[in-house]
């Protein structure tokens, strides 16, 4: 029985038994991986509150047939109690840790993904910015990590050169008037700047944005998500948005 340690993200977690638990995980070097941490119900656990959804940890296992078994976990980042303190938080952090897990498969490395989310998960924790913009920032971002990123500016079809007031999600995003589908959306153009500056990084000007183009964005990214994942994202239902 092999044993590694990794760095990881709780994703989530399962009741197994009367004192079991059945923890996902993203890791940075071993991609999703599912562990048995024994025990961790129990008010005496070693570890019980390390193991909750957006903690960063070093964790230890023992490779099993079908689950592997947690034998250490260490903290490297405790954001579950504040993120869980606020609604608002929650609920952003919720969607983000979904995503990754629809993103990532296990035993495949995908270090990009695990930076990315730790990332947001720590920026949200620590409110450095509004929790939508936190959200659809990492959306966008981790959907082009993953091989779907979107165009805002550029026709995601010829490659002429914007900006364009179309935007259509199986195009991959703007689209000028002569590639423009039926039924695509014509969002305004500041909604357009500020889903650039989401995915680029750009945290001034999309902090300046007006709540307006927030909204009118957060749906178009929602749309563009779960149309690449071809499934819906259950915990974007629960974000209010500002």
């Amino acid at each position: 029985m092999a044993l590694y340690r990794d760095q990881a993200i709780v994703l989530r977690t399962h009741k197994l038994g009367e004192a079991d638990r059945i923890v996902t995980m993203l890791s940075r070097r071993h991609g999703k991986i599912r562990g048995v941490a024994k025990g961790v119900r129990r008010t005496k656990s070693r570890f019980g509150a390390r193991l909750e959804p957006f903690m960063v940890v070093d964790v230890q296992l023992y490779q099993g047939r079908s689950l592997d078994t947690v034998t250490q976990v260490e903290t490297l980042g405790a954001y579950a109690e504040t993120i869980m303190r606020d609604y608002d938080a929650y609920t952003a952090a919720s969607a983000m840790v979904e995503t990754a897990d629809q993103l990532t498969t296990e035993g495949e490395a995908n270090p990009q993904q695990f930076l990315l989310l730790a990332g947001a998960l720590r920026s949200l924790a620590n409110g450095e910015h509004d929790h939508g913009l936190l959200l659809d920032a990492y959306l966008l971002r981790a959907v082009a990590t993953a091989g779907w990123e979107p165009s805002f500016d550029g026709c995601a079809r010829c490659g002429a050169e914007g900006p364009h007031r179309g935007f259509n999600l199986a195009a991959g995003g703007a689209v000028c008037r002569e590639c423009r589908p039926p039924g695509s959306a014509a969002p305004s153009p500041q909604t357009m700047e500020l889903l650039a500056a989401l995915l680029h990084g750009d945290w001034r000007r999309a902090d300046a944005s007006e709540v307006r183009h927030r909204r009118e964005g957060a749906g178009l990214v929602a749309a563009f998500v779960q149309w690449h994942l071809e499934r819906g994202v259950r915990s974007l239902r629960l974000v209010q948005r500002a």
